[in-house]
């Protein structure tokens, strides 16, 4: 898959189309790849977020490392933390979006994914009616423009759970 043009939405997927190509190459998945929570532990800051990240296998490790930085590089008042098994970024009063590896992909959710433009096409089970976001297979699978322009909607609207 090439990367979207700037401006185009990331392709949703099935789950059998994200892991079937990844079945036979896979072995041993770490309990935050198989769709559970991560055993990582709650932790705020950068450190906590760094090695979590730094704990997923290739190529999620990668995708997860673009994001960090993206998210970085977009919102100066970045705050980090570990919360139910995923990195979490937030600004102000409360959180904006998370990063969590999965078998096949990382899954960036945006908390009020419902009220950014264009709307993330993933709907994510278990993350609030509200939540979108994208699974992104590649890094090459980053709209770079697009998920920055995600993250500073998010940024701008209250934040969701006290830290």
């Amino acid at each position: 898959m090439g990367k979207p043009q700037a401006g185009a939405t990331p392709k949703a997927r099935k789950p059998s189309e994200r892991t079937a190509a990844h079945d036979n190459a896979l072995t041993t998945l770490p309990v935050a790849m198989t769709g559970r929570a991560s055993p990582a532990k709650a932790a705020v800051g950068d450190k906590p977020v760094f090695a979590y990240i730094s704990s997923l296998p290739q190529p999620q490790r990668s995708i997860a490392e673009r994001v960090d930085a993206l998210a970085a590089e977009t919102l100066p008042a970045l705050q980090r933390s570990v919360k139910w098994g995923m990195a979490w970024y937030g600004v102000g009063d409360g959180w904006c979006f998370a990063c969590g590896g999965f078998a096949g992909h990382v899954k960036l959710t945006f908390g009020r994914g419902t009220s950014l433009t264009p709307v993330p096409p993933v709907a994510p089970v278990g993350m609030g009616k509200d939540s979108r976001g994208v699974d992104l297979e590649s890094v090459d699978d980053i709209d770079e423009r697009q998920l920055a322009s995600w993250m500073e909607q998010a940024a701008a609207l209250p934040g969701f759970g006290k830290r």
